[in-house]
């Protein structure tokens, strides 16, 4: 009997962390040189950290080395509401692209903390 083994684009905190992160690129790319440089490049590397913690954490093999990485990810989340707020007060982005930001942002630590459950309870090492 063959044994299915979880794959990272089966977690739903790394796709929609992986899909934010671009669609913050993609933004940020197109704003003036002093706010790509100074909010945008910040904004993009939070961004970017939170899938690609929660892939090293997965490409991780004892339990404890997972959890550190996926808790990683859960304070770039934090950071990121920090930054899309501050694009927001400084009329970086539009109250709509705020609201999306924000509400993908708002699903992710329950997110993680599934993962860190599962893996927790699934997990021997």
């Amino acid at each position: 009997m063959e044994k299915n083994y979880l794959q990272l684009n089966q977690i739903t905190a790394y796709t929609k962390s992986f899909h934010l992160s671009n669609f913050v690129w993609d933004l940020v790319s197109g704003w003036d040189s002093f706010e790509k440089y100074t909010i945008g490049q910040q904004f993009v590397d939070a961004v970017d950290s939170i899938s690609a913690n929660i892939a090293e954490g997965f490409g991780r093999y004892h339990k404890k080395d997972k959890i550190k990485f996926y808790y990683y990810s859960f304070g770039s989340v934090k950071e990121c509401l920090d930054w899309n707020e501050k694009a927001r007060v400084r009329k970086l982005v539009n109250e709509e692209t705020y609201s999306k930001i924000f509400a993908t942002l708002e699903t992710l630590p329950k997110k993680i903390h599934q993962l860190i459950k599962f893996t927790n309870e699934k997990l021997k090492i």
